[in-house]
Formats: structure tokens, C-alpha cells, sequence
């Protein structure tokens, strides 16, 4: 007779462990959609985390059994952001942009490429081209170390004669420390994402959750990619060389020797020459026209004498 009411208060208990339960879980993905349309993961975000998660594992230890001090810790331990290393120098982006004429801009670029291996550095780019068929120009892009920055425009600036330089100096020591800390908070709020999926029962949980891990993880590789970035140039600075060559100045003629002279004397005779055979080859048609006509004037004179003449005696 007593063992029909306890069968029923057993149920009873069962169904309000289920209940609460998917209540924790429905809590734990609302805090985490929220999480997500909050962007980047701060302070709010972690905090809603470390509740549903707190909430779940609470929930899950009154059904099963389990104790909930040690959920809290966890839930406590995976929750917190690391702090970033204190920032003991600063961060800065340097470019610089040279011009300088040389002698030779084929050797003066051999020269460049050396400083800069030699201070550790790279040609991110070069370029050489020739310009009016009389001299070379040369473009080149070096990467050096910060440390080295100095010297490196010192000896660049001083293979030739300097045109002109101009550089820039960019602190970014706050937008360095900034990245690494959401860094670390992006990193967290994954870590969580992934408590969570390991505690979810339901399928459409776990779609929800994967959906979130995606999203977050996406967040973390593009902030990891600005963090690589900002350490590629602030690590090497940057540094624009233009190397041209000198126009060539005209030549000073000097004074005339005998072999000048002769070299002038013969040009000029055959230039004469020249003039002679175009001045012919112009006035041949005229001449020939003349000369026809000279001829049928002295044979109609000659016709014209012969026709007047007496006749001779004895005829």
C-alpha cells in the first residue's frame, strides 16, 4: 500500500530534475547568442558565460547527483581571461624613404642589398629600369631591424649624394597590448564554448553551440592575424631607396689638330660635290630642252642659206 505513493514522488522528482535540466541548458544558450551579438567577447560576455555555465552544472548535479562546488570551479578557472605580460618597451612602426644619385645605380643597389643582409634585414622589392637610353634608376623596399634602423639610413644615405629623406615614426604600443588582451579573452570565451558542448545532451544544443564556436573561433584567428601583423612591423622597419644616375653633361670640343681640319676639308668637298650633282640632276631637263632647240635653229639656218644662195656658174 506504501509503495504506490513512492513510486509517484519518485516520478515527480525525476520530472522536475528534467525540468530544471533543460531549463540550466535553454539559460546556457541564451547567455551564449548574447555573447555573440556582444561582438568581441569583453567583461559582459564572460560574465553571462560564467553564469550559464555555473546554472548548468548546477542544474545537471541536482539530477545526477554530483556536487556543485566543483562545477563552480571549473566554471571559475575556465571564465577567466589571462592578463597580458606588462608592456616593457614600446611598439613602433618606422618608415623611411631615401634618395640618393650615384655613379652607377646597378652597384649602388648590389651595394643596398648587402647593408641590408648584413644588418639582418631583407629586399621586400627592387626594381631597375633604364631611363631616356642614357642612365639606370633602381627601386628598392628593405626590411631591417628596429635596432639597426639607424645605422643602415646612415650608411645608405652616405654611398652617394643625398637628394632627399623623409621618415616617420608610429607609436602603436596601445593597440599592441589592446589585441593581446582580447586575444586572451577570445581565447577564454572558446575554451567555455567548448565546456559546454561537452556538457550538452540535446542536439539542438550542440548545433547551437557549434554554430557559436564558429563564430567565436573566427573572431580569434582574425585578431591573432592583426597580432601577427603588428609584430612583423614593428619588429622590421621599413625602407624606401630611389637610386638614379647623373645626366650626362655635354662634351667641351677641344682645339682643332691637322687631322680635324683634313676631316672638315673633305666633308666639305664632298658636300660640294653633292650640291654639284643636285644642281645638275635639277637643271638636266631644262639643258636638254635647250640644246634640242639650239639644233633646230641651226638646221632651219642652214636650210634658210642654202635656199638663197645663187646659183653657181656653169650651170
Amino acid at each position: 500500500m506504501h509503495a504506490l505513493p513512492i513510486t509517484r514522488t519518485g516520478r515527480r522528482a525525476a520530472r522536475r530534475s528534467r525540468t530544471a535540466l533543460a531549463a540550466g541548458l535553454l539559460t546556457a544558450v541564451l547567455a551564449l547568442s548574447g555573447c555573440g551579438a556582444a561582438g568581441d567577447g569583453g567583461d559582459s560576455g564572460a560574465a553571462s558565460d560564467e553564469r550559464a555555465l555555473s546554472d548548468t552544472g548546477q542544474n545537471k548535479a541536482d539530477a545526477a547527483g554530483e556536487a556543485a562546488p566543483d562545477a563552480g570551479r571549473d566554471s571559475a578557472k575556465s571564465g577567466k581571461p589571462k592578463t597580458p605580460d606588462a608592456v616593457t618597451a614600446p611598439h613602433v612602426i618606422r618608415n623611411a624613404s631615401l634618395s640618393v644619385e650615384v655613379r652607377s645605380a646597378s652597384k649602388g643597389a648590389a651595394t643596398a642589398r648587402t647593408v641590408a643582409q648584413n644588418a639582418g634585414g631583407l629586399v621586400a622589392d627592387e626594381t631597375t629600369e633604364q631611363v631616356d637610353d642614357t642612365h639606370d634608376s633602381s627601386h628598392l623596399v628593405l626590411r631591417v631591424p628596429q635596432e639597426k634602423y639607424d645605422d643602415v639610413l646612415r650608411e645608405l644615405a652616405g654611398a652617394g649624394k643625398l637628394l632627399s629623406r623623409t621618415s616617420t615614426a608610429k607609436d602603436v604600443t596601445d593597440q599592441v597590448v589592446d589585441v593581446e588582451s582580447r586575444i586572451a579573452t577570445q581565447r577564454a570565451s572558446v575554451a567555455r564554448v567548448r565546456k559546454l558542448m561537452e556538457r550538452a545532451d540535446r542536439l539542438a544544443d550542440v548545433v547551437t553551440l557549434e554554430g557559436e564556436l564558429s563564430s567565436r573561433q573566427a573572431s580569434l584567428e582574425s585578431l591573432l592575424a592583426q597580432q601577427a601583423s603588428l609584430k612583423d612591423r614593428t619588429a622590421l622597419a621599413t625602407i624606401t631607396l630611389d637610386l638614379t644616375e647623373p645626366e650626362a653633361a655635354p662634351e667641351e670640343d677641344g682645339d682643332p689638330g691637322f687631322l680635324d681640319a683634313l676631316s672638315g676639308g673633305w666633308h666639305a668637298f664632298l658636300t660640294m660635290l653633292r650640291w654639284l650633282a643636285m644642281a645638275v640632276g635639277a637643271t638636266a631637263p631644262f639643258l636638254a630642252a635647250a640644246a634640242v632647240l639650239l639644233v633646230l635653229w641651226r638646221v632651219l639656218r642652214r636650210r634658210g642659206r642654202a635656199a638663197g644662195e645663187p646659183p653657181a656658174a656653169g650651170e
